[in-house]
C-alpha cells in the first residue's frame, strides 16, 4: 500500500503524491533536472545539496542504481520528485533499485506529482524552498516549516561537502594537478587523469599558499553547491593563484570564483539551469555544444566591462556568460559540466585545453630570458 506525501512550495502551493525510498520530511529549495537519463548521477552530484530535485522525464528508476555511476560517496540533495517511480528496473549493471538507494542514503523521494504543472510553476514563480513530507499533512505546519529553512542566497554549502583532507587520486609525472573539491564530481577526476595528469584532492579551505608550495603545473577548481559570492575563502585563495601565474581551470562554481576573485559580480537566476540540453557557443571557435550544465547562479556580464576578462562561452537560450578567460595569464573556466555525467561530451575537449595551458608554462619557465 502507499504512503501518501505531499509537496509544499513556499508560496502555498501544493502537490500531491507518495512516498517512495525513504519516509520521512526534508526542506529544500525547488529545481528540475531535464535530463531523461542519469538520474543516479544526479543524486550524488554534491552541487545539489539543499535542492529538492523534480525530473521533468515522466518516468525514473528503470534501469535501478549501481556502484559504478556514483559522482560522490553520497547523495548530497535533499529530495526527489518524480512523476512515476517504476518499480520495476532491467539493465545489466542494476544492483539495486532507486527506492532502495534512497532508502539507504535516507533521502525522502515523492512520486506521483505533477512533474510538468510543477517545473511551469517554477519557471513562471522562480526556484523557492519547499518541503517534502509523508509524515505530517498538516499545510500550516508545513509552511511554517518551508519558511525558518535557510535560503540558498547567501549560503556557502561547498565547506559542508568538501573533503576533510587532501588525497592522491591519481599519479602521472607529466602534469601535476591540485584540485580544489568545493563538491567535486567523480568524472572530472577520471577525464583529468585520462587527460595526463596526476591530481591531488584538496578541501575547499586549503590556503593558496600551501597549495602553490607543492608546484603544481596547474589548479583546478571544482564545481559546488550554494552562493558563490559566500564562499569568500575560496575567492581570497583563487586572487592568490591567479597572481601567481599558474595555469587555472574552473567549472561551474569554479568558474564563478574566477570571475569573483577578478573582480565581477554573479547573480541569481530565476530558475538556474539544469540538464543536459543546454547549447553553448564556444566564441574562440563558433562551434555550438550541447552542454550538461546543473547552477542557480551566474556571472554578470556588465560586471566583466573593464576586467581583464574575455568572454569566451555564450547560453544561447538566455544569452548568460557560459565561459570566461583571463586576457594575459593562464586562466580559464566554464559554467557548465565539460565531464558530462549525465550528458552529451561535447565539451570534452576542454580537458585538453587545461593540459595546453600548463604545456605552454612549463616551456616558459624552460626557456631562458
Amino acid at each position: 500500500m502507499k504512503t501518501p506525501a505531499v509537496l509544499l512550495l513556499e508560496d502555498g502551493t501544493l502537490f500531491n503524491g507518495f512516498s517512495f525510498g525513504y519516509a520521512g520530511e526534508a526542506a529544500g529549495e525547488s529545481c528540475f533536472n531535464t535530463a531523461l537519463s542519469g538520474y543516479q548521477e544526479i543524486l550524488t552530484d554534491p552541487s545539489y545539496a539543499g535542492q529538492i530535485v523534480a525530473m521533468t522525464a515522466p518516468m525514473i528508476g528503470n534501469y535501478g542504481t549501481n556502484a559504478a555511476d556514483m559522482e560522490s560517496a553520497a547523495p548530497r540533495l535533499s529530495g526527489f520528485v518524480v512523476r512515476e517511480y517504476s518499480r520495476v528496473y532491467a539493465n545489466w549493471r542494476a544492483e539495486t533499485s532507486l527506492a532502495e538507494f534512497l532508502l539507504k542514503h535516507k533521502i525522502p523521494g515523492i512520486e506521483g506529482v505533477d512533474t510538468r504543472k510543477l517545473t511551469r510553476h517554477i519557471r513562471d514563480k522562480g526556484a523557492m524552498r519547499c518541503i517534502i513530507s509523508s509524515t505530517d499533512p498538516d499545510k500550516n505546519s508545513l509552511l511554517a516549516k518551508v519558511k525558518a529553512s535557510p535560503e540558498m542566497t547567501g549560503r556557502d554549502l561547498a565547506s559542508k561537502v568538501t573533503g576533510k583532507k587532501a588525497l592522491v587520486y591519481s599519479r602521472n609525472q607529466k602534469y601535476k594537478v591540485i584540485a580544489y573539491d568545493f563538491g567535486c564530481k567523480q568524472n572530472i577526476l577520471r577525464l583529468l587523469t585520462q587527460a595526463g595528469c596526476g591530481v591531488t584532492v584538496v578541501p575547499a579551505g586549503t590556503p593558496a599558499a600551501r597549495v602553490l608550495a607543492e608546484q603544481p603545473d596547474g589548479v583546478f577548481l571544482s564545481n559546488g553547491p550554494g552562493d558563490p559570492a559566500a564562499v569568500t575563502y575560496a575567492i581570497e585563495n583563487t586572487r592568490t593563484l591567479i597572481a601567481s601565474g599558474t595555469p587555472v581551470f574552473g567549472i561551474c562554481l569554479g568558474h564563478q570564483i574566477i570571475a569573483l576573485a577578478l573582480g565581477a559580480r554573479t547573480f541569481k537566476l530565476k530558475y538556474g539551469h539544469r540538464g543536459g540540453n543546454q547549447p553553448v557557443m564556444d566564441l574562440t571557435t563558433r562551434r555550438v555544444e550541447i552542454t550538461a550544465q546543473n547552477h542557480g547562479f551566474a556571472v554578470d556580464p556588465a560586471s566583466l566591462q573593464g576586467l581583464p576578462v574575455e568572454i569566451t562561452h555564450l547560453n544561447l537560450n538566455d544569452r548568460t556568460v557560459e565561459g570566461l578567460a583571463h586576457k594575459t595569464r593562464p586562466v580559464f573556466g566554464v559554467q557548465y559540466h565539460p565531464e558530462a555525467s549525465p550528458g552529451p561530451h561535447d565539451a570534452a575537449y576542454l580537458f585538453q585545453r587545461f593540459v595546453g595551458l600548463m604545456r605552454c608554462a612549463k616551456i616558459t619557465k624552460m626557456t631562458p630570458q
